[in-house]
């Protein structure tokens, strides 16, 4: 089969082909300007999916989890799909397809569907063309898109930004009291998942969460506001959403079911309190800022040989300032202007 064009691939998405779906998602990540008509048309045929976001430190045993969680939820008979972000191989560039060979036995499944994703130097844990790949599952009529990220840290926070609900991993004996904190964990999680909780240090490792939990009680913040405007809910009011702590192990079966009706919880309390439509408000918000910067990033780099270098020598010799440079160039690119 010879190439397809990617609007011819729309229709066929919409239908839940496989073959279409894979080749959308691969065009997707690579920013193809030739799928970009069709990738705007299928993102207004999306909407629908629940997204999951379920992030941890490395070796916290997501993947495990990841297959785990996905198995129960095809026993509820919804479709999943797992766009599982892994590290970049340094020789090509290239996903090292790490999860794909550690959820080998749901990718036989026709209701799963699994796709690995190279980061590519890519801050916040997600790949560039991500949520554009999660947009062409949600429109073929996938029920729940999970994003599996790489890690969690200080700039591993982005898929809070872009899921609606966010589970973060933790795993007994993978670091000091206080890693959670460190690690922003406290305000990007809407579930907390201990993993291996067959492991005698569990109980301390779910005691901690729990207690940092009681001491951070009230109104968080998230994508810059405050939480506790959930529907008009006042600070401390019940109808706030409290992040529930979920003891499970993957190995022995167990807290697979508590961790998927936590979710299916969180997602019913987004739609119940109005906060649903918020969280899409700030992720669109998110993804428009995000391809305006790609856009500028691409008109540089096609005037690297001309105005940029220019405008470097200025900041090289100090003539200008980096900052000054900076809008000089956007003044020089605006639309309507000569490229």
């Amino acid at each position: 089969m010879g190439y397809v064009p990617s609007a011819d691939l729309v229709p066929k998405v919409l239908e839940g082909d496989l073959r279409a779906i894979a080749r959308l998602v691969t065009r997707a990540e690579s920013g193809v300007d030739e799928a970009r008509a069709a990738l705007d048309d299928v993102f207004r045929h999306a909407g629908r999916a629940h997204i999951v976001g379920i992030t941890g430190v490395p070796g916290s045993g997501k993947s495990t989890l990841v297959t785990a969680l996905t198995a129960a939820i095809r026993r509820t008979g919804r479709k999943v799909a797992i766009v599982a972000i892994d590290p970049s191989s340094p020789f090509s560039g290239g996903s090292i397809l790490g999860d794909r060979i550690r959820m080998g036995e749901i990718a036989g499944d026709p209701g799963v569907f699994v796709r690995s994703m190279a980061t590519r130097g890519a801050l916040g844990g997600l790949a560039r063309g991500a949520l554009e790949a999660v947009d062409v599952l949600d429109a073929a009529g996938f029920d729940v898109v999970i994003i599996e990220t790489v890690g969690v840290g200080q700039d591993e926070v982005e898929v809070a930004r872009a899921a609606h609900t966010t589970v973060v991993v933790s795993a007994p004996g993978l670091g000091d009291d206080i890693q959670a904190i460190k690690a922003g964990i406290l305000e990007v999680a809407d579930v907390h998942a201990v993993s291996k909780c067959d492991r005698p240090d569990a109980n301390r490792t779910i005691a901690d969460l729990k207690n940092m939990l009681a001491l951070s009680a009230g109104p968080g913040t998230r994508y810059g506001v405050r939480l506790a405007s959930k529907a008009g809910a006042a600070p401390g009011n019940d109808a706030a959403w409290r992040p529930p702590v979920i003891a499970t192990s993957s190995v022995r079966g167990e807290g697979i079911d508590d961790l998927l009706a936590a979710v299916d919880r969180h997602f019913a309390s987004l739609r119940e309190t109005g906060e649903l439509d918020a969280r899409r408000t700030h992720i669109a918000e998110r993804r428009m800022l995000a391809a305006g910067e790609d856009i500028l990033r691409a008109r540089f780099a096609r005037h690297r040989d001309g105005r940029v270098f220019t405008l470097l020598d200025a900041v090289r010799t100090r003539r200008l300032s980096p900052h000054a440079a900076a809008l000089r160039l956007l003044d020089e690119l605006q639309p309507g202007g000569s490229e």
